[in-house]
């Protein structure tokens, strides 16, 4: 009967310790808040993980992993809700990448099993980042042809300590759309090039306005990159080339009528003082 009894009393104790270590844990982590939407946010192969909410009494680790990886922590006890890990994707742009978000105490070590965690949509740099806004680095008009240049922009992707440009990564799969219209009109035509030229037909003599826009038609989202700003031609039609010769002999003349002028006042100012100073003389005795 006393073995029986002390029996029950060792399940009773070892129920209610049982009991207490899940109270302490939930106890422990009531205030750790698991991360939610989780989002990239990548342009030109800058990229970084974005999430909520903010952390109250805890602190966020990121991991990041390729297919078949081990993961790779990253943003170690972070109190920030984004993560960059541009350096990690930009080492093959072609991967699919893998990322989670991890809360846990602020002293990681006094916490007991595993960290809740949010996995984040899987990410492929190649396919899914923003195309940024391009920039026209020159443009001419002569007679019925225009002629636009596009300035790639640089990537944070690398090649033997070198930043590659838009076009050194994707290649043909890089294409632009020119919008070009009449300056005095707000009728839209396009061009398009797999360059970064265009040489169009225009019509001689006819000002014109124009921007443009990157494209890879390949992909199913994120297509196009914003607008570039607008620039215009300006074919110099207020000032007919012969009136520039008429200003230039005019202005020249109107510094050499200033000089003489400017001597002659000079001289008539000296031959005053010397007829004042002989009237002012006194008069010789003889």
């Amino acid at each position: 009967m006393a073995t029986r009894v002390s029996c029950l009393e060792v399940a009773r104790t070892l129920l209610l310790a049982w009991v207490l270590v899940q109270v302490t844990g939930a106890a422990g982590t009531e205030d750790i808040a698991v991360a939610y939407n989780l989002t990239w946010k990548s342009t030109n192969f800058k990229t970084i993980l974005e999430w909520e909410p903010k952390p109250v009494n805890h602190v966020y680790t990121v991991q990041i992993s390729r297919p078949l990886g081990d993961w790779k922590g990253k943003c170690f006890s972070v109190t920030e809700t984004e993560c960059d890990l541009t350096d990690e994707i930009v080492q093959d742009v072609h991967q699919t990448y893998s990322a989670r978000v991890l809360s846990h105490q602020v002293d990681a070590t006094s916490s007991t099993g595993e960290p809740l965690f949010t996995n984040a949509p899987q990410f492929t740099p190649y396919l899914e980042t923003k195309l940024g806004q391009p920039i026209i680095q020159s443009f001419e008009q002569l007679g019925t042809k225009l002629n636009v240049t596009v300035q790639d922009a640089y990537t944070l992707v690398r090649r033997k300590d070198k930043f590659l440009r838009l076009r050194d990564v994707f290649g043909q799969d890089l294409s632009y759309t020119l919008y070009y219209w009449k300056a005095s009109s707000t009728g839209k035509k396009t061009a398009k090039t797999n360059t970064n030229q265009f040489l169009i037909d225009v019509d001689k003599g006819e000002d014109y306005c124009f921007h443009v826009q990157a494209v890879i038609p390949s992909r199913r989202t994120n297509q196009k990159s914003p607008e570039s700003a607008i620039e215009c031609t300006n074919q110099g039609k207020g000032v007919p080339r012969e009136m520039f010769f008429i200003i230039g002999a005019v202005v020249f003349a109107a510094i050499v009528f200033i000089i003489v002028l400017t001597v002659s006042l000079h001289k008539c100012k000296e031959a005053k003082a010397k007829r004042g100073g002989k009237e002012n003389s006194p008069l010789n005795v003889a």
